[in-house]
């Protein structure tokens, strides 16, 4: 899922598995580094160092010293974040979603089915596309033979950039050879028709952000007659 990864052993090819701290001076940066569009140019923080304080499994906390259009300087928070998927799983008139207990919530929530990107042997971020694909059979144990990109978000840009795409999965049927949920990772299928998962939404009964986005999108496609 989205943020309780930490038991992945491949997430970021740490060569220690265990969180640790950065102590290193902050670091200055290369001019020109958070250059944005010129009709921004009133609202551009430059930014003038960095300054890592935590590095986790995949996740990554930042302490950035930046320089607002006034010339002053303020701190800013950031997490850094590999990217992620969320994926509605259309079964004929039911979505496929998944029961989670969520530790930083203090609870279980309903969502879409949702991961992070990993990072390959060569460093590089995996595919979106193809995380989704995984990510599908791992957390409902199917496949799709209908894929149907529906754009991507920030998730939460005052703090962290995790950018999330989501994705439209039809036409299911049983995935071959799934690893299934990670370890660590307590989840139950829950299959619903999907006007009521949106009907849920929209009285505030799910709770989830991605999965909010996602099945209001899902009620906009259908409106459309796009579904």
């Amino acid at each position: 899922m989205t943020d309780d990864r930490g038991t992945r052993e491949d997430a970021l090819r740490r060569e220690d598995a265990h969180p640790r701290v950065d102590a290193q001076p902050q670091t200055p940066i290369q001019p020109g580094k958070a250059a944005q569009p010129h009709e921004d140019a009133r609202l551009r923080e430059a930014t003038a160092t960095e300054r890592v304080v935590f590095q986790g499994r995949y996740l990554t906390f930042r302490v950035d010293t930046i320089v607002d259009p006034e010339g002053h300087e303020h701190e800013r928070e950031i997490v850094l974040h590999p990217g992620a998927v969320a994926i509605i799983a259309l079964d004929g008139e039911d979505v496929l979603l998944v029961r989670q207990w969520r530790h930083a919530t203090g609870g279980a929530l309903l969502e879409i089915p949702a991961g992070t990107v990993d990072i390959l042997d060569d460093g590089t971020p995996e595919e979106p596309a193809a995380c989704a694909v995984r990510e599908l059979g791992e957390e409902t144990g199917r496949q799709a033979a209908r894929w149907m990109e529906l754009g991507a978000f920030w998730t939460a840009p005052g703090f962290t950039d995790e950018h999330m795409h989501l994705y439209l999965a039809r036409d299911l049927s049983p995935a071959i050879g799934s690893r299934g949920p990670d370890p660590g990772e307590r989840l139950e299928l829950v299959r619903m028709p999907w006007r009521e998962a949106v009907a849920m939404a929209e009285r505030g009964e799910i709770h989830d952000a991605k999965s909010i986005v996602g099945l209001l999108r899902l009620a906009r496609l259908a409106d459309r007659g796009a579904l």
